[in-house]
């Protein structure tokens, strides 16, 4: 699974708009908007979210699950635990 919040996070750390994650992906320009638009996990069909995870993991983006640890090397962002004392700015 993949979050829109992770979708965009992956595009900010690649430098890429939704255009370039389209065309990585062979997904339509309107599929990457309505992904990144979901509340939470991205709703699609099965083949469309394994081209855009396949697409993400060849760019060299490694996708975290909650409460996962992350095994890669490298530099990334992970939200923190709200309750654990992450908070939203206002």
């Amino acid at each position: 699974m993949i979050t829109s919040g992770q979708m965009r996070a992956a595009r900010g750390l690649l430098g890429i708009d939704q255009r370039q994650l389209a065309d990585l992906s062979g997904l339509s320009v309107p599929t990457i908007q309505r992904m990144e638009a979901s509340e939470s996990v991205v709703r699609g069909n099965v083949d469309s979210l394994m081209k855009l995870i396949n697409a993400l993991d060849k760019a060299g983006i490694e996708l975290i699950g909650e409460g996962a640890a992350s095994t890669g090397q490298g530099r990334g962002v992970r939200l923190k635990d709200r309750a654990a004392g992450g908070q939203m700015p206002e």
